[in-house]
């Protein structure tokens, strides 16, 4: 997938609040974080309003970053997602839906892409399921205004069934310190999204 800027412009601030967490988690998935990223993390630190379990979820998040050493997070992002042939965490959908790698959910969110328009970016070599690609695949929708039925039709079938799993196992992954942060943040962005698309039905 195409990835945009981490900073959008769409014309309700709910939404652009939801494409950028969106793209935020995609960024910080995708690889370790760059200071450009990591600048931006550390401001939500100085968010008011943290009554709610994802606005708590991202200042914690921005404190983090402000502790945190940009070589320590390189080395924590390897030993969770890469390793020595697998890291301690795996970030894609068949894994947690079957088992294995590049299976049957691979080729219908393959195929559902593919009517939604999206093209596989030549430079980026893991598979579509992967949670980042996920992200940067619901930002776009979000950005490119889509109807409510298509975020939610894509967010159903290819993320809430596995997604909130995958940050709990990032949150309790012996390697993580930095990360648990991130994934307290996804795992409360997935609830929001729940609680989102069930108040617009």
């Amino acid at each position: 997938m195409n990835q945009n800027s981490l900073f959008v412009r769409t014309q309700e601030p709910e939404q652009i609040y939801r494409a950028n967490t969106y793209r935020l988690l995609a960024a910080l998935l995708r690889k370790p974080p760059d200071s450009d990223i990591l600048d931006y993390v550390q401001q939500l630190a100085n968010m008011t309003n943290g009554n709610d379990e994802l606005a708590t979820a991202l200042i914690g998040l921005g404190l983090a970053a402000r502790h945190a050493d940009p070589m320590m997070i390189d080395d924590e992002f390897h030993a969770l997602f890469i390793g020595l042939g697998r890291g301690e965490v795996v970030p894609y959908g068949s894994w947690y839906l079957t088992g294995f790698l590049m299976e049957k959910p691979l080729g219908q969110l393959r195929q559902e892409l593919a009517r939604l328009g999206f093209e596989r970016d030549p430079n980026v070599h893991e598979p579509e399921d992967h949670a980042a690609a996920l992200c940067e695949v619901m930002a776009m929708l979000i950005e490119d205004q889509a109807e409510f039925t298509q975020q939610a039709g894509f967010f159903q079938r290819h993320m809430v069934n596995w997604l909130e799993r995958f940050f709990g196992d990032l949150q309790g992954a012996t390697a993580a310190s930095f990360y648990q942060s991130v994934a307290q943040t996804g795992g409360a962005f997935i609830r929001f999204e729940q609680q989102y698309f069930s108040m617009q039905m």
